[in-house]
């Protein structure tokens, strides 16, 4: 009757046996070993190759990458053993240009897993670091690569419905030597520059760092399909000093009026700065840092930033398309100058001028009548009905600070003033900030610009096709030019219009610098403590005001570019470089 628990027992004793076994075996089986002579090389600003040898036995191997010296490992991809012993290769990208990362490799056979080997560092590629040349148009798709310095050598034009790609980092020079050398995008092309606040485009001169100069180069132009005020066949400024022949890279005529298509698309420039560019083979005949001509709706633009333009830094002719967060540095006539119909909505500008610095010779002058903001109506050659011409210059310009030098002599003789609205021009202009301008805050001139807004002081937004509301004034001798027969003023009370003259441009920001100093340290254009543009701004739009606005442009609480205690969205992607 015991039998059963005997067997019962020997069972047992059978399986604890296969367990120790089995237990035995397994702490005998050695672990994988490490590869040997693992190696790592940059391809580029984005790539790493890792190469090593296979083993007998292997399985697979876990790549393992740590940014910087202390970063901590991650796997970032497994490889398949090969069935033959040998090399193997494993590519990493998209990574950080200039960056140091770490790997080491896991060694994988069947369930095992070695310690990890010894550590491979690699730093990517700069952007930048090979060379090319373009020196004719661009007549079919291209993308310029972030591990190119690409030099413009003529004027080079992105034509026959071809679109040009910029990768983010990119840097593109134009050539010193080719007097006004530019790129100018056509009608029917299109430029997708579409950079990153850490990796921006960068368009700028082809000398180095500390001899550059305002007029170094063309500068970036692109023409649309929109339409335009002028009739007629009108010239980009600047273009047809070679004639009417069309020869790649030669400054052949441009035509930029007759637009039939208001939402015409020319591409998109986000994170994109020019800097040292500006053509003059005339007077009033210029081509900018940025030329926007007969550009539309459908044409995207934000984050740009124009330093020490030879011309204006933003120049719109005509067309209308929605343009955020732009910043021009030094420019050396008007910071941003809309014209001959222009329909825009800008939203979050900044511009600040502080003196003239030397230009290149050669290349054309400083502007006679600089301003912040200089808006004209139909001007020139092409305007049926003169100043009452249409479509109307009719831009929605919101949240700007606009910052001038102090000196009557650096704004030219007819400038000096933060906003010039003149010659039959419409708009509306709200939530800005005016300072440091020597004539004056805003000039409106001519009848016909006083007749958009209702011929009345108090412009009714129900009604009027202009406007001018909640803006701060400082650091000026008088908020409006003087009434004359030919030059209005609109109330300050009625339009929530602050001004005081003697407050000083500086004590409104957390930090810009003082009159006629040379910035040493980042801008920082929110609102200072207890300053009174972190207040009073219009945060519901209505009538013709609200309709223009749709859903891009939003009313604030606050003046200026700038939110109180907000994004420093400037930092980071724009530069303020003199040379």
């Amino acid at each position: 009757m015991f039998f059963p628990r005997r067997i019962a027992v020997s069972a047992l004793v059978a399986s604890l046996a296969m367990l120790a076994a089995c237990s035995s075996d397994s702490s005998t089986e050695p672990l994988p070993t490490p590869v040997l002579g693992a190696s790592g090389q940059a391809t580029s600003t984005t790539v790493v190759k890792i190469t090593f040898t296979s083993k007998a036995g292997d399985t697979g191997y876990n790549v393992e990458r740590a940014e910087g010296t202390a970063g901590a490992f991650a796997q970032v991809g497994t490889v398949t053993a090969p069935a033959t012993p040998g090399s193997v290769t494993f590519t990493d990208t998209g990574l950080k240009a200039s960056t140091l990362y770490r790997y080491h490799i896991v060694t994988m056979k069947g369930s095992s897993v070695s310690s990890p080997s010894a550590e491979i560092s690699v730093t990517t590629l700069a952007f930048g670091f090979a060379a090319a040349e373009i020196n004719t148009d661009i007549t079919a798709n291209r993308t310029l690569y972030a591990d190119t310095t690409y030099t413009l050598k003529g004027f080079i034009h992105v034509a026959n419905g071809a679109t040009l790609t910029v990768q983010p980092g990119t840097t593109v020079k134009g050539d010193f030597n080719t007097l006004g050398s530019c790129l100018m995008v056509l009608r029917g092309a299109k430029i997708q520059a579409v950079g990153t606040a850490d990796a921006p485009i960068v368009f700028t001169s082809s000398r180095t760092a500390g001899s550059r100069q305002a007029g170094d180069w063309g500068g970036l132009i692109i023409v649309g399909n929109a339409p335009s005020a002028r009739t007629g066949a009108v010239e980009i400024e600047g273009s047809g000093t070679d004639g009417t022949t069309v020869v790649g890279g030669k400054n052949y005529q441009v035509i930029y009026s007759g637009g039939t298509t208001a939402t015409d698309n020319s591409g998109e420039l986000k994170y994109v700065r020019v800097e040292f560019a500006g053509y003059a083979p005339s007077l009033n005949n210029e081509l900018n840092a940025f030329t926007f001509a007969a550009v539309g709706s459908g044409t995207k633009v934000s984050y740009v930033n124009a330093v020490n333009g030879l011309d204006d830094s933003f120049e719109f002719f005509g067309g209308g398309f929605d343009f955020s967060y732009g910043v021009g540095f030094e420019g050396e006539d008007d910071q941003f100058d809309m014209s001959e119909g222009f329909q825009g909505r800008l939203q979050y500008i900044i511009s600040y001028k502080s003196t003239n610095i030397p230009i290149r010779t050669g290349a054309g002058s400083y502007g006679t009548d600089m301003e912040g903001i200089e808006n004209d109506g139909c001007i020139g050659s092409g305007c049926a009905n003169g100043y009452d011409t249409t479509p109307y210059t009719q831009p929605l310009v919101a949240n700007f600070t606009l910052i001038g030098a102090g000196s009557q002599t650096i704004h030219g003789p007819g400038g000096g003033f933060g906003m010039m609205l003149r010659r039959g021009v419409a708009g509306y202009y709200v939530n800005g900030v005016v300072a440091r301008y020597p004539a004056g805050g805003i000039s409106v001139r001519d009848v016909n610009t006083y007749a958009r807004a209702g011929s009345v002081a108090i412009p009714d937004l129900a009604t009027a096709d202009f406007a001018v509301k909640n803006i701060y004034i400082a650091e000026t001798p008088v908020a409006f030019q003087a009434a004359s027969a030919t030059q209005f003023v609109f109330d300050l009370a009625g339009n929530n219009i602050g001004y005081d003259g003697a407050r000083t441009a500086a004590s409104l920001f957390a930090s810009i610098p003082a009159t006629g100093s040379v910035p040493s340290g980042a801008f920082d254009f929110t609102p200072a403590a207890g300053s009174p543009i972190a207040a009073g701004g219009l945060a519901t739009f209505t009538g013709k005001l609200a309709a223009k606005a749709g859903t891009a442009v939003t009313g604030t609480t606050y003046l200026g570019a700038a939110a109180p205690g907000g994004a420093k969205w400037w930092q980071g992607w724009t530069i303020y470089v003199r040379n």
